[in-house]
């Protein structure tokens, strides 16, 4: 069946760097892949989307500092992320969406750490 596996977390400083990636397989044609995280204590919360033609979204929090992209040909979601602050401390998941006429799924990763503090 459809796994999707991320990869790219751990610990940071404030203000630093890192991208993230989520890899897919067993359907290679998803309408939306995106990126949510989970904080301590909080629902989870879509961070970025981006659609099969490239057209990408963002939350508030995020807009600026972090980028999404998509490899089509590898079935591979990114996301840099940039200048990153202790608030964006989270288990970070990625999500891929499929449908067709008469068929719509959600699948999910199993999420990646990612801590930012001193």
């Amino acid at each position: 069946q459809v796994q999707l596996v991320e990869s790219g977390g751990g610990l940071v400083q404030p203000g630093g760097s890192l991208r993230l990636s989520c890899a897919a397989s067993g359907i290679f044609s998803f309408n939306v892949m995106g990126w949510y995280r989970q904080a301590p204590g909080k629902q989870r919360e879509l961070v970025a989307a981006i659609t099969r033609g490239g057209s990408t979204n963002y939350a508030d929090s995020v807009k600026g500092r972090f980028t999404i992209s998509r490899d089509n040909a590898k079935n591979t979601v990114y996301l840099q992320m940039n200048s990153l602050k202790p608030e964006d401390t989270a288990v970070y998941y990625c999500n891929a969406h499929y449908s067709d006429y008469a068929y719509g799924t959600d699948y999910w990763g199993k999420g990646t750490l990612v801590t930012v503090s001193s």
